[in-house]
C-alpha cells in the first residue's frame, strides 16, 4: 500500500498541548488534499500517515505538503506488516531496477516491543540488499538510504525525504491582519506569521480609479499564493486615492508619507477588530525606505491599539528577496504597477518625524470620517484552497 509518512518537528516538544497541535495538523493535511485521490489521514506514533489512492497525483500531493506549515519532512512510503521478513522482501522488490553507487539502511523502531532492535534491522536488511544488488555499504555518505520505520503492528519503508515548511500548523497561533502592499516585503512578512501558526488576513490599499487596477490584481495573486499555504484567506481592497488627495491639501509635503501610513494603520485596525484579528503585520525593515526609519516607525505605530508585528525588521533586501523567491511570490511582486504608495509621494519625505509633529499635521483632517469611509468602501474577497470541483466536493462530503 502506498502512503506518505509525515514527520513534524517542534510539535513533539509541546508537552500536554501536543495532541491538539497534532490533531490540527492532521485536519489541515486532510483539507489541503481533499480534492485528490487520498484516503485516510491518521496520526500514528510520532508521525502522520496519508494513504494514497491509485490515481493520486504524487507531484501535486508533494507540492501541497511541502507548503504546509507544521511539517518538517515527508516521504512517499510503502506500508507493510511489522515483520522483518515482509519488510525485507518488500524493500528488495522495490529496489528492482534501481542503481546505486552505495547504500545504507536507517531503521527506527518506534515501538520497543518489536522483538528486533533497530541496529539488527539495519544489519539484516543491509545483508539482504547487498546479497541481491552487490552494492557497497557506505554509512557516512551513501548514494541511497533505505529508511525503515517500525510501529506496533505496521511498518513503512521509503528511499527519499522531502523538506516541509517547518513551523506550526495554521490556526494554532491566533489571527493577524497583514498590510499587503503588492511589493516584495509584505508577502514574506505574512508567510513568516503563517509559518508560526497564525491565520493571516490581508488588507490592500489602492488608488483606483485614479490609477490602474494593477496593484489590486497583484494583491489578489499574492493573497492566492499565501492561501495555498493556509487554505483560506480574506482580502480587503481599500480605496485610498481620495484620502491621499485630502492629505495633499492639508499636510506639508515632507510629512505626507507618515500621515498616509498612520491612516492605513487606523483603517487596517478597524478591519482587524471586525475580523477578530489580534495584531497587525507589516513588511517594514529598518532604514529600507524613508518611512521605515526608527523615528517614522514610532510615529506610525503610535496610532495603533493592536500590537504591530514586523517579522522582517532586521532583514536586508537581499535576504527578503531570497525568501520571496522560495515562497513563490517574487515574480508577482516585481510586476510594475502604480500603487498608492507612489501616488502623491513628496520628493523629500521626512525621515525623523515625531509623534507630536504627526499629530499636528493631522489637525486639519477629519481622521475619523476618513477612516470610516475607507472601511465602508472596502471590497472584501474570501478565498479558499483547494477549490473543489463538484465531484471532489461530493467525495469530500461522503468522507465526512
Amino acid at each position: 500500500m502506498s502512503s506518505v509518512v509525515v514527520h513534524y518537528g517542534e510539535l513533539a516538544l509541546k508537552g500536554r498541548n501536543r495532541p491538539w497541535f497534532i490533531n490540527t495538523l492532521v485536519r489541515t493535511i486532510r483539507a489541503a488534499l481533499k480534492d485528490l485521490d487520498v484516503g485516510a489521514t491518521r496520526k500514528l506514533m510520532g508521525r502522520i500517515e496519508v494513504r494514497l489512492g491509485p490515481t493520486a497525483d504524487w507531484d501535486e500531493v508533494r507540492g501541497r505538503l511541502a507548503g504546509l506549515p507544521g511539517i518538517r519532512n515527508f516521504s512517499r512510503a510503502t506500508h507493510v506488516a511489522a515483520d522483518l521478513e515482509v519488510i525485507s522482501a518488500g524493500v528488495v522488490a522495490a529496489l528492482a531496477g534501481r542503481t546505486a553507487e552505495s547504500f545504507r539502511v536507517s531503521a527506527r523502531r518506534a515501538d520497543k516491543r518489536f522483538p528486533v532492535s533497530s541496529m539488527e534491522i539495519e544489519r539484516t536488511l543491509g545483508h539482504r540488499i547487498q546479497a541481491v544488488t552487490g552494492w557497497p555499504v557506505n554509512l557516512s555518505r551513501p548514494h541511497l538510504t533505505v529508511h525503515v520505520e517500525v510501529l506496533t503492528s505496521e511498518a513503512f519503508f521509503y528511499f527519499d525525504k522531502h523538506d516541509g515548511a517547518g513551523g506550526l500548523p495554521v490556526g494554532t497561533g491566533g489571527k493577524v491582519m497583514c498590510l499587503l502592499s503588492g511589493g516584495i516585503d509584505s508577502p514574506v512578512a505574512a508567510w513568516r506569521l503563517i509559518r508560526r501558526g497564525c491565520r493571516t488576513d490581508f488588507v490592500h490599499f489602492h488608488s483606483y480609479p485614479i490609477l490602474s487596477r494593477t496593484s489590486q490584481d497583484k494583491a489578489r495573486t499574492l493573497a492566492a499564493i499565501l492561501t495555498r499555504r493556509q487554505l483560506k484567506s480574506r482580502l480587503a481592497l481599500v480605496p485610498f486615492g481620495t484620502i491621499q488627495q485630502q492629505v495633499v491639501i492639508s499636510v506639508p509635503p515632507p510629512l505626507r508619507v507618515v500621515i498616509y501610513r498612520r491612516l492605513m494603520v487606523r483603517i487596517a485596525e478597524q478591519l482587524a477588530h471586525r475580523w477578530h484579528a489580534h495584531a497587525l503585520v507589516t513588511g517594514d525593515s529598518v532604514g529600507q525606505v524613508a518611512s521605515q526609519t526608527i523615528d517614522n516607525l514610532i510615529a506610525v505605530e503610535r496610532v495603533a491599539t493592536l500590537p504591530m508585528l514586523r517579522p522582517l525588521i532586521g532583514f536586508d533586501k537581499e535576504e527578503i528577496m531570497a525568501e520571496a523567491r522560495q515562497l513563490g511570490s517574487y515574480e508577482t511582486s516585481i510586476i510594475p504597477d502604480e500603487d498608492c504608495c507612489t501616488l502623491f509621494t513628496p520628493r523629500f519625505p521626512a525621515t525623523r518625524t515625531s509623534p507630536e509633529a504627526a499629530e499636528a499635521a493631522e489637525a486639519d483632517l477629519d481622521v475619523e470620517a476618513l477612516v470610516e469611509k475607507a472601511v465602508t468602501e472596502a471590497v472584501v474577497e474570501d478565498s479558499r484552497f483547494p477549490v473543489l470541483t463538484s465531484a471532489a466536493a461530493n467525495r469530500s462530503g461522503d468522507e465526512q
